[in-house]
């Protein structure tokens, strides 16, 4: 994995291997054709994030999760042993939806010993194992050991659920997450046990979304009331000081201040609330009082620029799952799940150590809820961007030098589904690259 600075004769994008400098197709976020090639390439092969073990707190616990672009629904339980399991969710009868909310296209969630198919009855333990049939003696030369729920390879990373729907993965998923994403481990993710989540249904290319937030360039525009003026001009923009790329992973990270973030904006830069509360888009102002959050115990791989200061570490976990890491003791994960060619359901949550009191609670509703503005901000451009590039009149868009993580991306997915066409098997990792100004 190289590291090295930008000199003035070369860029960020030019010491990539491979990635080029030349004009970028959109085709791959508005073609029906290559989403149904991406379905099959991507989302049916490299290990997708559902969730957090947080949302599996007691032995019985159990949630759902919709895979609309693998036109699938799983079942994520943790059996009375301890042990976490995903299964499809389908009935081996007669292929009724095992589990569901208000409607069969709900999730839902809950704590049970045995899962019930509301169509005939049919049980099955929490291990996946088929426990009950009704009138059993009616079928024929039945054996129920041969009738358990279908399973789906399911791997834990530092408390991160990840599934995978191929019949059988090309990559552990240590493998698949590589040395980059993999310096998070030791980071205290399991201190994190308030959640705060939103979900929203988009109108665009699930890429035109995760390009927004793995670039910097239009920060200074669309958010400016949320700079701070120091680290900001219209005139000369912000630029990231550490780009890493590592197989299809990329990682962004910015620097930050000295001291406590924020106390550099004038009010007008601020909602009223941030200054009475404290807290606002970068978290609260005060970093939480826990040894493990300490920057100075953090793992390097937080940080592997050695930023000073150091602000946010934003990591692009292939394909569509982001852990953002804030300086100030919190983190956030953002989560793009395809729906059509040019829609995506876009899931936030905000994570946080439990609160002491009432004022480290508020803080922590402003900090969501002001973040959240943010992306909503990136979101209200979507559909106009999508419209723009569904006109196809022009074919060929120009990409910056900060731009080099949307290249990248756009890169990676194209790899996959050509690796796809051509032998059936995924990308997979390579070996990674890192570039530092």
């Amino acid at each position: 994995m190289v590291r090295s600075g930008k000199p003035s004769e070369a860029s960020w994008t030019g010491r990539v291997p491979g990635l080029g400098t030349g004009l970028v197709s959109y085709e791959d976020s508005i073609s029906p054709e290559f989403y149904e090639l991406e379905r099959e390439a991507v989302f049916k092969r490299a290990w997708l994030n559902v969730g957090r073990v947080e949302q599996l707190p007691r032995k019985g616990s159990f949630f759902t999760k919709e895979l609309t672009v693998a036109a699938t629904s799983v079942i994520v339980t943790r059996d009375l042993d301890g042990r976490v399991h995903a299964f499809h969710n389908v009935c081996r009868h007669r292929g009724n939806k095992l589990l569901w909310g208000e409607t069969p296209r709900d999730e839902t969630s809950g704590v049970c010993r045995q899962f019930m198919c509301k169509y005939h009855g049919w049980r099955y333990g929490l291990d996946g194992e088929l426990k009950f049939v009704l009138q059993e003696e009616e079928y024929f030369d039945f054996d129920r050991s041969e009738f358990p729920l279908v399973r789906v390879h399911c791997e834990v990373w530092e408390g991160f659920i990840f599934v995978n729907l191929s019949r059988e993965p090309s990559q552990s998923l240590p493998d698949f997450l590589g040395p980059m994403v993999r310096g998070l481990e030791g980071y205290p993710f399991h201190l994190f046990t308030e959640r705060y989540a939103f979900k929203a249904d988009i109108l665009s290319n699930w890429k035109i979304f995760l390009d927004a937030f793995q670039e910097y360039y239009h920060a200074p525009i669309l958010h400016s009331q949320q700079q701070v003026p120091a680290l900001r001009s219209f005139d000369t923009g912000f630029k990231v000081p550490y780009f890493q790329m590592d197989g299809p992973h990329r990682l962004v990270s910015t620097g930050g201040w000295k001291g406590v973030p924020r106390h550099m904006s004038p009010p007008e830069n601020l909602y009223p609330i941030e200054h009475q509360v404290q807290a606002g888009m970068m978290g609260p102002w005060e970093r939480p009082d826990i040894p493990e959050l300490d920057p100075a115990n953090l793992p390097p791989g937080i940080n592997p620029g050695g930023l000073d200061p150091w602000s946010i570490s934003n990591f692009q976990i292939f394909p569509n799952f982001v852990i953002l890491l804030y300086e100030r003791g919190w983190y956030l994960t953002y989560q793009y799940w395809p729906t059509s060619h040019n829609t995506h359901t876009w899931e936030m949550s905000y994570w946080f150590p439990p609160s002491r009191n009432a004022s480290e609670r508020i803080r922590h509703e402003v900090t969501a809820v002001v973040s959240k503005e943010a992306g909503l901000q990136d979101a209200g451009t979507l559909d106009g961007t999508q419209m723009g590039l569904e006109s196809r009149v022009i074919d060929q868009w120009p990409l910056c030098d900060q731009e080099v993580t949307v290249r990248h991306l756009h890169k990676a997915v194209g790899d996959w589904v050509q690796s796809h066409l051509r032998d059936g098997q995924p990308e997979g990792r390579r070996d990674g690259e890192a570039v530092r100004a």
